[in-house]
C-alpha cells in the first residue's frame, strides 16, 4: 500500500516522517526552515500517527504567525507590572487569541487535539528560555509563566481575588481615561489608602474597620470637607469594581462613612461667602488697572453671568453667539475643558457689560480657536484662578471670599429679585433633582435665563 498524503516522507531504514516547509514570512519566528516530526518505522505506524503530527504542525504555524502579541508579550518597561488578577485575565485573552478554550476542562482522550495544542505551545514557550542543570527552564517572564499555567490547568486554574489595585486600575481605564487632573487625584487618594492599610488588600477582605483606618489617616492634617471628597472617590472606585468584576456578596465598607458627623462638620454655607457690592467695585477697579485684557474680560463675564471660572476661561470662540436674537455663550464639554456635570451644560445669556466683554474677547481672539488662548488649555482655569485670586486677596482679606464668590453673589441677586428656584438653576447650571429639568427646548430655556438674569442684574 502506498501512502499518498501531504507532507509525509519515507527515509529508508530511518522510517517515515512528517516534513513541511515553513512559509518565508514565519521563518524568522520559527528559527528554522521546515517542520520535521518522526512518524514511526512502518507504514501502518505512520498512518496512525499522521493526524497527530499534522495537528501539531498546524498549531505551530498559528503560533509562529503571532509570536509578539500572543506568546512573547513581555510587556513594556513603562507600564506597571500586571497584578495577579490582571495576569489571569490576560492569559485568558491570549488563549482566545490562540484559538483555545479558556474554560477547557482537560483532555478527553489520548488523541485530544486541544490537549496536544496546549502541550505544544507550552513547550514552545519554555524552549525560549535557558535551562538549569536539571533541564528546567529558568528566568521565565511572569506573563509567560501565567500562560503556561493557563495552558496546563484550563478551568482548574483558580481566579485570583481582585484587589484595591485592580479596582483603581479598572476605574482609571473605564472612568477617568486621559483626564490628567482626575488621574492625579485618584493617585493621591489611593496613596493615602495604601499608607493607611499598609499593603494592597483583596476587595472581599475589606472591613468597616479598614475603612475607618483610611478615614482617620486622611483626617491627619486635612479638612473634613477634603476627606469627604477623597472618601467619595474611594467609594466610587470600589462600587465600580464590585459591579464590573461580578463580586456577588461583596459589600463596600466605605458606604455612608463620613469624615465628621454632620452636626460637627463645617456648614456648606460657611465655606465661601458672596462678595459685597463694595468689594466687587474695589476688585473690579484693581483688575482694570493691573490685569491683562483677557483676565479683565473673564472677570467681567463672570460678574455678569454667574458662571464657574472654568466655564468661561475654557470657552471656544464658536461657543460665543453674538448674533443670536439673545446673545449668549454655550457651556459644554470639549477636549480642552471639562464641565462639572451634565446639568452644567447650558446656554447662558450675555447682558450689559458681560456682552461687551464677550465682544471684545472675540475680537481679540482673532483666528484662535479658544476665546482666551492663555487660559483655554488643560489647567488653564487654575492659572486664571491664581491670577484673579491675587487681585481678590489684595482687596479682601477674608479667606471665605474668593473668585467663586461672584457666583454666590449672583445666586443672592437672583433670590432677592424673586427669581424662582427652577429658573435660578437654569442660569447657574444647578440640578433641581427633578425629572422635569430635562424637559423643554433650548430656546425657551434661554429666554427664561435672560429674564432671570435681567431681574438679578437690575439692581447690581
Amino acid at each position: 500500500m502506498k501512502i499518498d498524503v501531504k507532507h509525509i516522507q519515507i527515509r529508508g531504514k530511518a522510517g517515515w516522517r512528517y516534513r513541511r516547509k515553513i512559509p518565508k514570512e514565519l521563518r524568522a519566528a520559527a528559527g528554522k526552515l521546515e517542520i520535521l516530526i518522526p512518524l514511526g518505522g512502518t507504514e501502518q505506524e505512520a498512518l496512525r500517527t499522521y493526524a497527530k503530527a499534522h495537528a501539531q504542525a498546524e498549531q505551530q504555524l498559528r503560533l509562529w504567525s503571532r509570536p509578539q502579541n500572543a506568546v512573547q508579550g513581555r510587556g513594556n518597561s513603562g507600564t506597571p507590572s500586571p497584578t495577579d488578577f490582571e495576569q489571569f485575565r490576560l492569559s485568558r485573552a491570549r488563549l482566545k487569541a490562540l484559538s483555545l478554550d479558556p474554560d477547557w476542562s482537560g483532555a478527553e482522550d489520548a488523541e485530544d487535539a486541544e490537549a496536544l495544542s496546549r502541550e505544544l505551545i507550552a513547550e514552545h514557550i519554555a524552549d525560549q528560555y535557558p535551562v538549569d542543570e536539571s533541564g528546567q527552564p529558568v528566568g521565565i517572564a511572569t506573563e509567560d509563566r501565567a500562560l503556561i499555567h493557563a495552558l496546563v490547568l484550563g478551568n482548574r486554574q483558580q481566579r485570583p481575588a481582585p484587589t484595591l489595585k485592580d479596582a483603581k486600575r479598572l476605574y482609571l481605564k473605564e472612568r477617568v481615561g486621559e483626564d490628567g487632573t482626575k488621574r492625579m487625584e485618584l493617585e493621591r487618594v489611593f496613596k493615602l489608602v495604601r499608607e493607611a492599610l499598609g499593603k494592597d488588600r483583596k476587595l472581599s477582605s475589606l472591613k468597616r474597620e479598614d475603612a475607618k483606618e483610611v478615614r482617620d489617616h486622611m483626617l491627619d492634617g486635612r479638612k473634613a470637607s477634603s476627606v469627604d471628597r477623597y472618601l467619595n472617590v474611594v467609594r466610587a472606585v470600589i462600587n465600580h469594581a464590585v459591579r464590573e468584576f461580578d463580586l456577588a456578596g461583596v459589600i463596600n465598607p466605605f458606604m455612608n462613612l463620613e469624615a465628621a458627623p454632620k452636626d460637627k462638620a463645617e456648614p456648606d454655607k460657611d465655606k465661601r461667602r458672596p462678595f459685597t457690592d463694595a468689594e466687587v467695585t474695589g476688585i473690579t477697579a484693581r483688575i482694570e488697572q493691573h490685569a491683562k485684557v483677557d483676565l479683565q474680560n473673564i472677570w467681567r463675564m463672570l460678574r455678569g453671568t454667574g458662571c464657574r471660572l472654568a466655564e468661561v476661561s475654557g470657552l471656544r470662540v464658536t461657543d460665543v453667539h453674538l448674533h443670536h436674537a439673545i446673545p449668549h455663550i454655550t457651556v459644554e464639554w470639549h477636549d480642552d475643558r471639562r464641565i462639572k456635570n451634565a446639568v452644567s451644560r447650558r446656554n447662558v445669556p450675555l447682558i450689559g457689560d458681560a456682552l461687551e466683554a464677550a465682544k471684545e474677547a472675540v475680537k481679540a481672539a482673532g483666528n484662535a480657536r479658544m476665546l482666551f488662548p492663555s487660559y483655554g488649555r488643560p489647567k488653564g482655569a487654575s492659572s486664571a484662578s491664581a491670577a484673579l485670586g491675587k487681585h481678590v486677596r489684595a482687596c479682601v482679606t477674608d479667606p471665605k471670599a474668593t473668585t467663586h464668590s461672584l457666583r454666590h453673589l449672583m445666586k443672592d441677586r437672583l433670590r432677592l429679585a424673586g427669581v424662582t428656584k427652577s429658573d435660578q438653576d437654569i442660569v447657574l447650571g444647578h440640578s433641581s433633582g427633578s425629572v422635569g429639568e430635562d424637559y423643554g427646548g433650548d430656546e425657551a430655556r434661554l429666554e427664561v435665563a435672560r429674564r432671570a438674569l435681567a431681574m438679578g442684574l437690575s439692581n447690581a
